[in-house]
Parts: structure tokens; C-alpha cells; sequence
């Protein structure tokens, strides 16, 4: 888990919202990126797009997955970090 500065990266509050939608923040990581999505209107909307896909599809335990999808689930998410590694504000994939 990121450490969180005053100002928070835009690159580290996409690495936060599981941990904030999951309560796992301490108080003051929360306040840093709650201050962090009321300034910045693309973590607010890539968080409300993870909301919407957990509403959407409710909750997926891992051992329900086959292992085929785990692994493409896996790449998927490797491959899109890789792309976005070094390039600043990453915006969420189009499902």
C-alpha cells in the first residue's frame, strides 16, 4: 500500500480505491484521498466506475473463478500497468 503525502498522485489513489472501498485505510489515508477525489474529478469518476462494477456484478470469490479466467483476468491487469507505469495520471480501461 502506498504511503500518502499532502498531495496525493493521482498514480496512487488508483492503487488506494480497493483498500478505501474496503475500509482498510487508516483515518488519515482516508482523509488524504478523500481531499485527493474531491480535487481531482478522474479518481472521483474511476471510483464510481469500480462501485458501479461491483454493483454490477456483486462479489466474485476467487476460487469461483476457473483457473483459465483467473489468468486472463491476471494479464489483463498486468498487461494495463505495464502500458501505464511512468506515464503520470492513468485513466481506468473501458470495459
Amino acid at each position: 500500500m502506498p504511503l500518502l503525502s499532502a498531495d496525493l498522485a493521482c498514480r496512487d489513489a488508483v492503487e488506494l480505491a480497493t483498500d478505501y472501498l474496503e475500509g482498510a485505510l487508516s483515518w488519515r489515508q482516508r482523509r488524504s484521498y478523500e481531499r485527493h477525489l474531491r480535487s481531482c474529478p478522474n479518481c472521483s469518476a474511476h471510483l464510481e466506475q469500480i462501485r458501479a462494477m461491483i454493483a454490477a456484478l456483486g462479489k466474485v470469490e476467487p476460487e469461483t473463478l476457473p483457473p483459465a479466467a483467473q489468468a486472463d483476468l491476471m494479464d489483463v491487469f498486468r498487461r494495463y500497468r505495464h502500458e501505464h507505469e511512468g506515464r503520470g495520471d492513468p485513466e481506468p480501461p473501458d470495459g
